[in-house]
């Protein structure tokens, strides 16, 4: 297995296999992506106001092959968030702010970077053989995807934009897409994310400048094309600028990106003026995964054009630190993957 042991320092590691627990099965994983969380934990050892406890596998989008019991071979996606279950949230059914929940790649709870690990049945949700084993590592970021529209909801014909075109970003511009939005504006500091955003379904894109208040920097005519909705999708100022001033009065902003610091600021003027909405959105409602299996198999984003680099588990180290060039889009682990058969 592969465990990060502080900022930039993962290291493969030997160790028992795992047994599984009351209510858990064993599972063979087959596919770990990378995401944007992941990549604050390998760069500062934390994410938000959490940091390391101890030695953490990481690994929080993940599907694999139950390995025994009545489910035997059932290929499945698994839900990363185990909610407490009791606590006022979840008795109101808003699982996803458990306020003690255990959640894979986080606290004391290892993830998925290895080859076999315990983890709840009822979390594992069966997949269709039209999703490849790739593409089930998609299926958590696109339930997260699915509950920001959810917080954000657009009608046929509206505008929305996205802020921040990461492998989120770009699953929102699909789904927002396939939702019937009539403009879909596409930022990013990227250019090569930019234009995977208008290839699969942005009217507008534009390559952006780091700086939040200055509205001639390079891109800021993003902020000219009206949106009614707003996601913000990059995880800084300089986004959640842009899509203030792009959203119109009245109008919703949802802030699904992660900062570095753990705070975000925004120009308070011009939202005030506007009375805008504002909507942050965490992780994904425990409806959300099966949600996702069925938009995916039913072709309403292509997952497989996200995917553009493959390692093994044993490459876990030089698969973060492609996270971190940010080179391409989604990074994808296999852990049964030989080093030699890597793309």
């Amino acid at each position: 297995m592969a465990r990060l042991y502080g900022p930039g320092d993962v290291q493969l590691t030997r160790e028992a296999a795992p047994s599984s627990g009351p209510g858990e099965v064993l599972l063979e994983v087959t596919a770990v992506g990378l995401c944007g969380s992941d990549l604050h934990w390998y760069r500062r050892g934390g994410i938000g106001d959490a940091g390391l406890i101890r030695p953490l596998v990481l690994g929080h989008e993940f599907g694999g092959v139950i390995l025994a019991g009545p489910r035997a071979g059932e290929r499945v996606a698994a839900d990363p968030a185990d909610p407490c279950g009791r606590c006022e949230p979840c008795r109101r059914g808003r699982t996803n702010i458990c306020i003690a929940p255990r959640f894979a790649g986080f606290g004391t709870t290892d993830g998925a970077l290895r080859s076999v690990m315990p983890w709840p049945s009822h979390l594992l949700h069966r997949v269709p053989d039209a999703i490849a084993d790739d593409e089930v590592a998609l299926l958590e970021p696109l339930g997260v995807a699915l509950h920001a529209l959810d917080l954000a909801p657009i009608a046929v014909g509206a505008r929305a934009g996205v802020y921040g075109c990461g492998p989120l970003g770009l699953l929102l511009v699909q789904l927002l897409r396939a939702r019937g939005a009539s403009v879909i504006v596409a930022t990013d500091r990227l250019a090569h994310r930019v234009a995977a955003a208008r290839a699969l379904g942005a009217t507008h894109g534009f390559v952006v400048s780091a700086e939040p208040d200055d509205p001639a920097a390079v891109g800021g005519e993003a902020r000219d094309v009206p949106v009614d909705v707003a996601f913000e999708v990059a995880g800084d100022d300089a986004a959640i600028a842009d899509a203030i001033a792009a959203v119109k009065p009245g109008g919703r902003v949802a802030l699904v990106g992660i900062p570095d610091d753990d705070r975000s600021s925004f120009p308070a003027a011009a939202a005030r003026r506007k009375e805008l909405s504002f909507h942050v959105c965490r992780r994904m409602a425990q409806t959300d995964l099966p949600r996702a299996i069925a938009v995916a198999e039913a072709g309403q984003v292509d997952l497989s054009a996200l995917i553009t680099h493959r390692f093994p588990l044993g490459d876990a180290s030089d698969a973060f630190a492609m996270l971190a060039s940010r080179h391409g889009r989604k990074v994808v682990v296999n852990p049964a993957l030989p080093a030699s058969d890597r793309p």
